[in-house]
């Protein structure tokens, strides 16, 4: 029978998500963010010396600090819901009906079961039922979720599931192809493998809607 930690292990190495959203206690924002960075200095700097760092080195002597500020105030801002972008919408007064995608949008995101980093595009696409959103709320919304821990089949959803509430309508959807440097650096070392997710609501869900996005995502849009 396997052990509890071997489980662990194994979701870990699978990028197995147990939940559509980010697994938060409830007292996660009780103190500041500049509780949270002393906290994590402190924690940070047990860890280099864990490993037999020296933290008197001129090099080494501000990185328990750089990375709490890194984790609180960048790369896991998005855990933050004062952080979370206004998703403000427009009425459709020049009645645009047909699909809108805007492609290649850039994923910076954090693998939550090694901590290192989720590279990639997510491309994401809505038909308006009488709303239309700002272009680079997209982007917005995208980066919002990818500052945090997270697994890529979550983020997924979430980004769609932000922009349905947003926009009053299930036609959304995206697609995401990112690099996990947890499989291309560490474990398998697979440099060249990226990993695929997708999420379709609505319209999308019919073949012929989900084929046209597919091809404007092929599209050569180089400028």
């Amino acid at each position: 029978m396997i052990n509890k930690e071997e489980f662990q292990d194994e979701i870990g190495d699978n990028h197995v998500s147990l939940s559509a959203k980010n697994p938060l206690r409830d007292d996660a924002f009780d103190i500041s963010d500049e509780e949270k960075i002393e906290k994590i200095k402190k924690d940070f700097e047990s860890i280099l010396q864990t490993l037999g760092m020296d933290l008197t080195d001129d090099s080494l002597k501000g990185t328990p600090n750089r990375v709490a500020k890194m984790f609180v105030k960048e790369i896991f801002a998005g855990l933050n819901p004062k952080n979370k972008p206004k998703a403000s919408t427009f009425e459709n007064n020049y009645k645009y009906g047909e699909m809108l995608v805007e492609k290649n949008i850039i994923v910076y995101s954090t693998c939550e079961h090694h901590l290192l980093p989720i590279i990639g595009r997510a491309h994401v696409a809505y038909i308006s039922n009488g709303r239309v959103i700002g272009l680079s709320k997209m982007n917005r919304i995208v980066q919002y979720y990818s500052k945090r821990p997270q697994v890529q089949e979550r983020l997924t959803m979430q980004i769609v599931q932000e922009l349905q509430i947003a926009l009053g309508t299930d036609d959304v959807a995206c697609v995401i192809d990112a690099k996990h440097l947890c499989v291309n650096s560490r474990g398998i070392s697979d440099i060249e493998s990226s990993t695929v997710t997708s999420e379709f609501g609505g319209k999308f869900k019919d073949p012929q809607a989900r084929l046209e996005f597919l091809d404007y995502i092929k599209m050569d849009t180089k400028f």
